[in-house]
Parts: C-alpha cells; sequence; structure tokens
C-alpha cells in the first residue's frame, strides 16, 4: 500500500496516475476536493480508499503494517498565501509529524520541498543537506520558508545534531518550476504555460513582465521549467531504488526564458508570435526570482539516469495531449 498526500492536487494526481501505471500497489489518497472540479485530477484511477486529512492519521495507525511508502506532497502550495499559521500548520507541523510516524514504524517516507526554499538564488541551487550550508538560505515567502523549515528539521536529524529517528528511506524533493497536466485548479498559481495557451490559441498576444532588473531583458527573467511527467519519474525511481535517500533537486537543469516558453507556446499553438510586456505588480517586485537553474548533479550520482524533458518538447506535449483537448486530464 502506498499513501498520497495531495493526491488530487497538480504534482499528486501525476504521481497517482504514475504509480497505477508502473506499479502493483494499493493506491490510497489523502486530499480534500472542494466544491470545483479538482475530483476530475483522479476521476480515471483506480483507487483503494480515499481518506480525509482529519483522518490520516487514524488510518496509517490502523494499517501501519501494510503501508510500504507515504509520499508527502500535500500543502498549502501558493506563495502569495498570507495566513502564515496555516501554511506553518499544514506545511511544517504536518511534515514532521508524519516524518516522525514514518521513522517510529519504519515506513519509506519521500516529501516535497521547493525551489522556492532557495531564496532569490544568491547562494546557488546546489541541493546540499548540511545544517551549516541551509542554515544560510533565505526564502522570499511563507511558503518557501514553511517547506525550509521542513528541510533544515530533516537534516537535523539525519546529520545527528538533533534526536530523532530515520526512515529506512526518505527524500526530499526540491521541486523548480513544474509545469503539466491537471493543474487547472491552481488559479493564478497555474504555470504560465497554462495561463498563455488560452490567449494564444484565441489569437490574442502573450502576455509576460516587464523587467526590472540590469542583466534581464522584458521577459528574459529565467527558471527552471520542468515538466510534471519527469518529476514523476524521478518520484517513481526513488520508489524502485529503496537504497536512496537525501535531499535532491528536481529540475530540468536548464534555465530558459518566459520570452522562450511563450515562444515555445506559440510554436506547439501553430500562431505567430504576439508578445506584449506589462509592469511586474508592486507586490511581487521584492518576492520576485530572476533565476533559477538546478544543480542536478546529486541526483545523477545518486543513479538517476533517465533524461529531462526539453522546454520545447515539453511545451508541445502538453498541448497536444492535453490542453488542446476536450478532455485534458491525464
Amino acid at each position: 500500500m502506498i499513501i498520497v498526500t495531495g493526491g488530487t492536487g497538480f504534482i499528486g494526481s501525476n504521481l497517482v496516475a504514475g504509480l497505477e501505471a508502473q506499479t502493483n500497489a494499493r493506491i490510497v489518497v489523502c486530499d480534500t476536493f472542494g466544491i470545483e472540479d479538482k475530483w476530475k485530477n483522479i476521476a480515471k484511477r483506480k483507487l483503494h480508499n480515499i481518506v480525509p486529512p482529519a483522518r490520516l492519521f487514524e488510518y496509517l495507525n490502523d494499517h501501519a503494517d501494510e503501508i510500504e511508502m507515504v509520499y508527502h506532497i500535500g500543502a498549502i502550495s501558493s506563495t502569495t498565501e498570507r495566513d502564515v499559521d496555516l501554511i506553518i500548520e499544514t506545511n511544517f507541523v504536518l511534515s514532521r509529524t508524519l516524518w516522525n510516524w514514518c521513522a517510529r514504524n519504519g515506513i519509506r517516507f519521500v516529501y516535497a520541498s521547493s525551489a522556492a526554499t532557495y531564496g532569490d538564488g544568491e547562494l546557488g541551487f546546489e541541493d546540499n543537506d548540511t545544517p551549516e550550508f541551509l542554515s544560510h538560505l533565505r526564502p522570499l515567502n511563507p511558503y518557501g520558508w514553511s517547506k525550509h523549515l521542513v528541510d533544515r528539521y530533516v537534516a537535523g536529524i539525519v546529520h545527528g545534531e538533533e534526536k530523532g529517528t530515520i526512515p529506512p528511506q526518505w527524500a526530499g524533493l526540491k521541486f523548480f518550476n513544474v509545469y503539466g497536466p491537471n493543474e487547472y485548479h491552481k488559479g493564478d498559481q497555474m504555470s504560465v504555460v497554462c495561463k498563455l495557451y488560452p490567449q494564444v490559441a484565441a489569437g490574442a498576444a502573450a502576455r509576460l513582465f516587464k523587467s526590472g532588473k540590469v542583466g534581464y531583458e522584458d521577459g528574459g527573467q529565467l527558471r527552471d521549467f520542468v515538466y510534471v511527467k519527469d518529476c514523476v519519474d524521478v518520484m517513481i525511481w526513488l520508489y524502485q531504488n529503496p537504497q536512496t535517500s537525501g535531499l535532491f533537486n528536481v529540475g530540468s537543469g536548464q534555465a530558459r526564458s518566459f520570452k522562450d516558453l511563450a515562444r515555445a507556446t506559440f510554436a506547439a499553438t501553430k500562431m505567430p508570435e504576439k508578445i506584449h510586456y506589462v509592469d511586474m505588480p508592486e507586490g511581487l517586485k521584492d518576492r520576485y526570482q530572476y533565476y533559477t537553474q538546478a544543480n542536478m548533479k546529486k541526483l545523477r550520482q545518486a543513479g538517476y539516469t533517465a533524461a529531462f524533458t526539453t522546454l520545447e518538447a515539453g511545451i508541445a506535449d502538453y498541448i497536444a495531449t492535453y490542453l488542446s483537448q476536450d478532455d485534458q486530464y491525464c
């Protein structure tokens, strides 16, 4: 049995689809649905059970001898969320409690961290899990900080600075800018590809932020865009390689500009390029990352050999297989 928290969300539902396709495990999703169409993210899946978050630990305790692995993907993932108490309770306290439960019960544990933990990137994007290195990172928003707290808590135990036990396998995954199917419920937090496609398909111009930093042209801000299918492949590889533990970046390893992304969207949609640049909102300017690029050396050294999808290939597949279809779900 495999537990996936956040299994109806963007990355979580893609993971559930991958697990169903590539393993024989019974899959249990822990999440909420609300009143929107989020249920469609897992409507095609065969599930062993769906557990509401309020009953998660009751379910874990009742089935501890059956559970092989916990993927903790659920979180408040909005980088603009301002209720810090809610963010900490959901993203830090729950992650900490799940880590300890898995450690006590000898169950493998993989959790979602984030590239937002790197802050403005001045210290680089090396997935170093030592307490000393992590102590110098300064996330730019409460979401990034909450994920950073989890990484530091884990590092303290793993490196012996804090008392505690360690699950038989553990991994924290620093996801970079993920895009792909099943993100439609995320509103303003959807990927730029998902936001641009309806505009581009309708013949309108793509709207990108102007630059406010010397050295970056308008639309030239750089991100490590990673296709969600690649993220799933990494997570399933960890399931297949129980000897591998650590804090790992999950990105393409290539920084690309938003202008590159827009051009790839026009190309995949077979529409002429039209790009307009708009002012960045005032509230975003002091929290904006101009450059991210995952250092993928550590994951490669751990034995992961699969290629990562190029931006052009990923966007082409996303649009052709999902965004342009009546059924956009994986």
